[in-house]
């Protein structure tokens, strides 16, 4: 295959190269603007609490296929929403430590940027 970097069947799960993502709090950004991903320190509790949510996705895919009773799959619906919450929140606590303490501690736009980001991801995960 042309342009084929793969030594055979191809990698691993989970570790192919993510594409660079935009995010909507971001188009008011100066341009000048770095990356603070506190998220990184944690990262690896994160990929683990997020394969285990797939995992639940993908037992209640099995659950409703399986037809099984409507409670049961209730039930796990709800748990599969608290642990996408408890992530959430795990994200949002490194957010604030990491990156918005840094901007605070930098003083001026970058300031008030975070700051309003982090309000905005908090109404957020209110609403939901």
């Amino acid at each position: 295959m042309t342009g084929d970097t793969t030594t055979g069947a191809g990698p691993p799960p989970f570790t192919r190269p993510r594409p660079r993502r935009t995010r909507p709090d971001r188009r008011d950004a100066p341009e000048e603007e770095t990356t603070m991903a506190g998220h990184r320190t944690h990262r690896d509790d994160i990929i683990r609490r997020l394969r285990r949510i797939e995992g639940q996705v993908r037992g209640l895919q099995r659950m409703v296929d399986e037809e099984t009773y409507c409670i049961e799959i209730l039930t796990q619906v709800a748990a599969t929403n608290a642990a996408l919450q408890s992530c959430a929140m795990a994200l949002l606590d490194e957010h604030l430590a990491c990156c918005v303490t840094e901007a605070i501690v930098e003083g001026g736009e970058q300031a008030e940027l975070k700051v309003s980001e982090a309000s905005k991801a908090i109404a957020r995960l209110v609403r939901t």
